[in-house]
């Protein structure tokens, strides 16, 4: 082989070796490649963004929490119609069947009271989606049929205490929704009815000592 021939062969070999060279030069440099998939991986920006949708549930559980709320408030104005339709129809019966003067003058009281604020509350409850009741709750209805099969004194006593009784009730719930209900024409409402309920508690534990007296001489 003549040296040309020779200068030719390690001419070709030196070029296939720097081709294999270059060949494992891209090989390793194409990994870069692979390093931009997790990248694209990363992406999931959108796993990202699926916290920031998590992080509603919260709301929405605090919006469920505010739903109930109101919830109260309407349940708060519906037991209100209630008693004072029943404070209203009992007063009315007092009337009738009452031989005791102050029981007959708290009576008209309640008539008179438990109307006006049973007209404030309506125009309330159709504002929050309350349907006004078509008349007193079956316990009361329970009471006043009660209390119809009874006259004169025995009358008075039964619906003295059946007043105290329920003047304190209604005075705490009152208050209650006052403090803690979300609404604010529900709160308003139980305030001013608080006051009302107060003054009628107050009178009818006079009547109750009063009469007790009476009994005793």
């Amino acid at each position: 082989m003549t040296f040309r021939n020779r200068m030719c062969t390690s001419l070709a070999t030196f070029s296939s070796a720097v081709l294999i060279c270059s060949m494992a030069t891209f090989a390793q440099s194409s990994p870069g490649s692979m390093q931009q998939q997790p990248g694209a991986t990363q992406q999931p920006g959108s796993s990202q963004s699926q916290p920031g949708a998590m992080s509603q549930h919260p709301d929405m559980n605090s919006g469920s929490s505010t739903a109930q709320a109101p919830a109260m408030d309407k349940m708060f104005v519906r037991k209100a119609l209630e008693g004072g339709m029943a404070e209203v129809q009992l007063g009315q019966l007092a009337l009738q069947k009452s031989s005791n003067d102050d029981v007959k003058q708290f009576a008209q009281k309640m008539i008179d009271d438990h109307t006006k604020l049973g007209d404030q509350m309506k125009p309330i409850a159709q504002q929050i989606g309350v349907k006004v009741p078509d008349g007193p709750s079956k316990k009361d209805q329970a009471t006043m049929a009660r209390l119809q099969a009874l006259n004169g004194d025995a009358f008075d006593k039964a619906y003295i205490k059946d007043m105290v009784k329920d003047h304190k009730t209604d005075l705490s719930e009152f208050k209650n929704e006052a403090q803690n209900g979300t609404i604010p024409a529900v709160k308003d409402a139980a305030n001013q009815g608080s006051q009302v309920i107060s003054q009628h508690l107050q009178m009818i534990e006079q009547i109750s000592q009063k009469s007790g007296a009476m009994a005793a001489k």
